[in-house]
């Protein structure tokens, strides 16, 4: 018997503690995965023997990404300085946007990042790298384009195994809803998972909409191998009181 989801954790919504301080209150609760790392914080990582379950640093902006072919040069240079680093310090996801629309349509706007990230893509598997596009609802990003899971699925169809989606529960639940079943239909071109309490983006307790235990037990059951990140907003402002309940609500058991 154990668990069978993968815990990461974001340190943005706890950033009163420093970066080392949060790594050394999560490695108590018995977790050594943080999400949205860069180089510049990989040292503390490996001092505190941490993964890095989805790593950052080469995007531009959220909302200037591979939508737009004028950022391409600026994102194709980031990104093929950043995948080496990635791969040389032993992780495997970077993460991508797609950038706002600007009165782009979607169908111009998929063609450009296949054109963009096609040119990235045999350093990405060369290297053993995903590239993962996150999804964002339009409440929280209004403009962005990737606010769609089909949307993001057929970019995944379009580049192969190497790029994958950063499914965000909180706002996909938001933007889409149908969460399980999305889930369950997609799995193959999902990488990653971001959790967060509906409405507020509070924490995943029985005080919101979303079913964390029911969702968790449907992504153990595809046999999903990823990690699942917690990036709620703790009620108490930099509070950690109720981040250990979150792991424990994520955990599944078999």
């Amino acid at each position: 018997m154990g668990n069978v989801i993968k815990h990461s954790v974001c340190h943005w919504p706890f950033e009163p503690y420093s970066f080392e301080d949060f790594l050394l209150a999560v490695k108590a609760m018995g977790v050594q995965t943080i999400d949205l790392a860069g180089p510049d914080q990989w040292p503390l990582l490996k001092k505190h023997g941490f993964h890095c379950a989805m790593c950052n640093g080469a995007e531009i902006s959220l909302e200037e990404g591979w939508n737009d072919p004028k950022h391409h040069p600026e994102l194709i240079a980031r990104y093929s300085d950043m995948i080496p680093k990635v791969a040389e310090a032993g992780f495997k996801n970077l993460i991508c946007f797609s950038g706002n629309r600007n009165g782009m349509d979607d169908e111009t706007g998929i063609q450009n990042c296949i054109d963009g990230l096609s040119q990235i893509r045999s350093l990405a598997e060369e290297h053993g790298v995903i590239i993962q596009m996150e999804l964002f609802n339009q409440q929280d990003h209004p403009d962005y384009m990737c606010d769609s899971t089909a949307w993001g699925v057929r970019l995944c169809q379009a580049l192969g195994p190497n790029f994958k989606l950063l499914y965000d529960i909180y706002h996909m639940q938001i933007q889409e809803g149908d969460i399980i079943k999305t889930i369950r239909d997609n799995i193959a071109y999902i990488g990653h998972f971001h959790t967060a309490g509906v409405p507020g983006r509070c924490e995943i307790d029985d005080q919101q909409e979303l079913n964390y235990p029911a969702i968790m037990r449907a992504i153990a059951s595809t046999g999903y191998q990823g990690y699942v990140a917690q990036e709620f907003l703790p009620t108490e402002k930099g509070s950690l009181d109720t981040l250990a309940e979150a792991f424990a609500i994520c955990s599944v058991t078999v």
